[in-house]
């Protein structure tokens, strides 16, 4: 049994690598290719729910390799938000290649295509298991050579460009990243978390606000937040919609985490300074992000500002520095990453009905496509905090810890952020559905093939309808997980 238990901690790590191994000696058999990245993500899928059944209990597994123990060793610990999060990785694993199958924006199907989505998902998963610093900072560069790759695959001038933009200022992320690791080992000659987590406290508080602010730092260009989130509207759109959706969803989420990590639970209680700063610039990302939204004709543009605004809010979860914040801060971020990945394949399958992303040059699919104008609200207004969906529950909560906390000024400014995300979700709506196509002679494409993107965006609508009828599963989930952290 305890084999097992170990080859199942291990397992968000070692099923997507072995996938991708296996996935590049397929490469010149595009059938055996896809049934080898078919089953490797529902095994992928089935280990994360067996993880998150076992958090459940409030069990804490860990593996440490090498038959080094912790603190010296290399640990993997799955914990409660862990196992969350491992699992949301695998869901969205499974919805980009579902949507893959299909003809909606999906570019060109490069034999290392496959194997480096699964070395994506590999990184994402080590680093939300990872006990260690050293190897978060690991999985970083595994996501960050993975995405580079994903970038570049397609060969076009504008993906170069994007590659290029991506990989130039996620550099400068990992040099900080770099720096901070270093110091924390010289401070407190360890970098397990645990470990870390006993040293901490007897750092002098100057000390501690340099090193962990550089930690920070570093976290917030991974997660886009202000004012070093230029990278992300500068490349995504050039990704093929499966990818990006992959990256919308889950790559910030892995900076975001990285924060709530260190400044909630390794660190914990952080400095005082550290997250009245954090939570100014939660504002900012909040604002900066929404304007941007709303100044693009471009869904993906739309959409890629909007990932940096809703960035903010969970950024403001980890500012407020309490269990109830860092609840808010896990239920925000699995609905979101759900939300957000859903909005963007439903934007391909726009372009495929009508052949362009730009607001301006389509229109018809309500009367053309009814079922699609539905699809497109139930992550729409989930996005803006609209009763019942999931995003109210998750702006409510935050907000109320912000009430509660006396914080008014962060608290409308969320509100003023929700109101311009719903101006945002109106303009695709009026355009991409209700105002007529400018072209006269428009019709539906004859032979689109979309049945699988169908699939995966229906299957992500129904998480999020599941999370928004029944919030007080994951609400009660995500305070269980918020009551681990920071030594409570």
């Amino acid at each position: 049994m305890s084999g097992l238990m170990n080859a199942l901690v291990i397992s968000p790590v070692l099923v997507p690598l072995t996938t991708a191994v296996l996935a590049t000696l397929a490469r010149e058999r595009a059938g055996l290719q896809r049934g080898i990245s078919y089953a490797g993500v529902l095994l992928f899928l089935g280990c994360a729910i067996w993880l998150v059944q076992i958090a459940a209990t409030g069990a804490v597994p860990s593996a440490a390799f090498g038959g080094w123990v912790a603190p010296y060793g290399i640990e993997f610990r799955i914990d409660r938000t862990g196992a969350s999060l491992v699992l949301i990785t695998a869901l969205m694993g499974l919805a980009s290649l579902l949507f893959l199958a299909s003809d909606a924006d999906t570019g060109e199907h490069h034999g290392l295509l496959l194997p480096l989505l699964h070395g994506l998902l590999a990184g994402v998963g080590g680093a939300f298991v990872t006990a260690d610093l050293f190897n978060l900072y690991v999985w970083f560069e595994v996501m960050l050579i993975c995405a580079v790759g994903l970038f570049a695959i397609g060969g076009r001038l504008d993906q170069l460009d994007g590659s290029f933009k991506y990989l130039v200022l996620n550099l400068v992320g990992t040099l900080l990243l770099l720096i901070a690791v270093g110091m924390v080992y010289a401070v407190t000659g360890h970098l397990n978390f645990g470990a870390l987590a006993q040293a901490s406290p007897g750092m002098p508080e100057a000390l501690s606000v340099l090193v962990l602010g550089t930690l920070l730092l570093a976290f917030l260009v991974k997660a886009g937040a202000f004012p070093l989130f230029a990278w992300l509207p500068a490349s995504y759109h050039t990704l093929s919609a499966p990818v990006l959706a992959l990256f919308a969803g889950l790559l910030t989420k892995v900076g975001v985490y990285a924060v709530m990590r260190t400044a909630g639970d390794v660190f914990s209680p952080a400095p005082a300074v550290l997250m009245e700063a954090l939570g100014w610039i939660a504002a900012a990302t909040m604002l900066f992000g929404v304007f941007g939204a709303a100044y693009h004709w471009d869904m993906r543009r739309i959409l890629a500002f909007h990932i940096i605004s809703q960035i903010g809010y969970i950024l403001l979860g980890i500012a407020l520095a309490s269990e109830a914040g860092n609840a808010a801060t896990l239920f925000y971020t699995i609905h979101h990453i759900v939300v957000k990945a859903n909005l963007f394949l439903i934007a391909a399958l726009i372009w495929r009905y009508t052949g362009s992303y730009d607001l301006r040059r389509i229109g018809g699919l309500y009367a053309a496509k009814p079922l699609l104008a539905l699809l497109f609200l139930v992550p729409a207004l989930s996005l803006v905090g609209i009763p019942p969906l999931s995003g109210f529950w998750a702006k409510l909560m935050i907000l109320q810890e912000a009430i509660g906390q006396g914080r008014i000024v962060w608290t409308v400014v969320a509100l003023a952020v929700s109101v311009l995300t719903l101006y945002s979700m109106m303009k695709i709506w009026m355009e991409a559905f209700w105002k007529p196509h400018p072209d006269a002679s428009w019709t539906l494409p004859t032979h689109a093939r979309v049945a699988p993107a169908w699939i995966a965006t229906l299957g992500l609508a129904a998480v999020t309808l599941a999370i928004s009828l029944n919030p007080q599963a994951l609400v009660a989930y995500a305070q269980a997980a918020a009551a681990t952290l920071g030594g409570q």
